[in-house]
């Protein structure tokens, strides 16, 4: 058993030893293994299998002499040892020229899929400009707006688990601070510099001749897209923000207001802050709307001291992974619901999906569900603009194992597998199964079992757990708990008849 668990630590640590990174920036182990552990971190096996296999055994005991870590040192040479071990033939990088993920978004054509949402994230001209230059698709601007915007101090909370940066993340920010005119002009400069790259401008108005005067700006200003803020959680004023994005009659009467003055695309961004994306959704394509992007951030609290103003707290927004799982259910609401798809919605108006997106597989589940592309804001202020390049480069890989060379192939193509409840199989079974070899006897399994499932696992004196049939109803907590995957899947069959 001990010698089983000493080889099982140096060869199943992948996931754990890279989100121990700091992903320093300008890291002193290299270029290269910063970017191998990078493109871990992010699911990009692919890229991170052939930075490896370039590095010396001497460049890899450089890289780990050279970490700088609050702890210990990231054992990079491990790592590629791990990796090594783990991966499969199919697995391995190809030098086969990848796939385009060229895609049209409400007839914009974009180099790829991945743009910058509506946040702190874009701000200013400069910001913008590096994040095009790494790679970016397009930008969603922060929201202008003729208000006086003063926001306040802390605005930003975090919601942590078991070491993770942050699963969940708050903030009370609202709009751009930047008068009006000079976010316009920023976006003149920006799509003269960058001509290739996609500029849509995020406004709010106050009222109907507000909309009108700033899509107008807009699109005197190049943008090739503006994007209507409905959905905004912490305005200080009432009446805007999700305000609006609450009441379909509102979203059709603006909507309908802006659709009717300016040429360009016009994208109303949705609340998760509704029962159900249905009404909206229909309100935006009742008034013409181009696309719909979805969703912003959720009203929530966080009870942290450090992020009260002054001793005080309020509502605000959340985002981050946490989020990405309610973000994927009002997508599915939008691009499967009968009354949608009877009314041709996604024929005529294309969704942009936004929540909790940090890696390339999970800009790919919004994908399948729908969204021709996808907004990214959380992980940018965590990790930086050069998450891009694993994005990007994790879902050309994908296509080129898949042997797809056209993105829009992979638009939508989950939506057959999805049923109501009532019509998912009840009558079979699938069973866990320990692979022995991986099992360590933590005996993770049996507590969850017997303590949040149907006692079904046992545990002998030998630190042995075994499946008890006749219990298990194949829920597979244990499978979900198990920190070393020993616990995989059985064949599917019949459930046993009750006697």
């Amino acid at each position: 058993m001990q010698a089983k668990f000493l080889k099982l630590r140096t060869m199943l640590h992948i996931k754990e030893e890279v989100a121990r990174c700091l992903l320093c920036h300008d890291a002193p182990c290299g270029q290269k293994a910063a970017r191998a552990i990078r493109a871990l971190r992010f699911d990009n096996l692919w890229t991170a299998s052939e930075l490896f296999r370039e590095m010396s055994d001497d460049e890899l005991r450089a890289a780990e002499a050279a970490c700088i870590h609050y702890d210990k040192p990231i054992r990079v040479a491990a790592l590629k040892q791990a990796l090594s071990a783990e991966q499969k033939d199919e697995e391995q990088c190809s030098k086969e020229e990848l796939p385009s993920l060229e895609l049209n978004f409400c007839d914009i054509v974009c180099e790829n899929p991945f743009f910058l949402a509506s946040s702190a994230i874009c701000t200013n001209y400069e910001m913008v400009a590096h994040a095009f230059e790494a790679g970016w698709a397009g930008v969603f601007y922060k929201t202008i707006s003729k208000q006086d915007i003063r926001e306040v101090s802390p605005r930003f909370d975090a919601v942590r688990k078991e070491g993770t940066p942050f699963v969940g993340f708050r903030n009370m920010e609202q709009l751009s601070e930047n008068p009006y005119t000079m976010d316009f002009d920023i976006l003149h400069r920006l799509k003269q510099n960058y001509p290739t790259k996609i500029v849509i401008a995020s406004i709010m108005g106050q009222s109907e001749e507000e909309w009108i005067e700033l899509a107008k700006m807009a699109e005197q200003a190049g943008c090739d897209a503006v994007e209507l803020n409905f959905s905004c959680p912490q305005m200080r004023l009432s009446g805007l923000g999700s305000d609006i994005g609450q009441n379909p009659e509102l979203i059709m009467i603006y909507t309908s207001y802006v659709k009717k003055n300016v040429s360009i695309p016009v994208i109303p961004k949705m609340t998760p802050n509704v029962d159900t994306m249905v009404k909206p959704a229909l309100a935006s394509y009742y008034a013409g709307a181009h696309g719909i992007s979805a969703i912003n951030t959720i009203k929530s609290i966080t009870m942290s001291d450090d992020a009260s103003v002054n001793g005080k707290k309020t509502i605000s927004g959340y985002s981050g992974k946490a989020v990405k799982p309610i973000a994927l259910r009002m997508v599915y609401e939008m691009t499967a619901h009968p009354m949608l798809r009877q009314a041709g919605i996604e024929q005529h108006m294309d969704i942009s999906g936004i929540g909790g997106i940090e890696t390339w597989r999970d800009a790919l589940d919004f994908i399948q569900l729908g969204c021709r592309n996808v907004q990214v804001c959380t992980a940018v202020m965590q990790y930086g603009y050069r998450i891009i390049d694993d994005l990007i480069l994790g879902l050309q890989h994908y296509m080129q194992e898949r042997g797809i060379t056209e993105l829009k192939k992979l638009v939508g193509e989950q939506l057959p597998n999805f049923v109501l409840p009532h019509d998912l199989d009840r009558d079979t079974m699938v069973f866990p199964r320990i692979d022995r070899d991986k099992c360590i006897g933590c005996g993770r399994c049996y507590v969850s079992c017997a303590d949040g499932g149907h006692q079904a696992i046992s545990f002998d004196e030998n630190r042995q757990p075994r499946i008890i049939g006749q219990k298990c109803v194949g829920c597979h907590l244990c499978r979900l708990v198990c920190p070393t995957g020993a616990i995989g899947m059985a064949k599917r069959m019949n459930k046993p008849q009750k006697s």
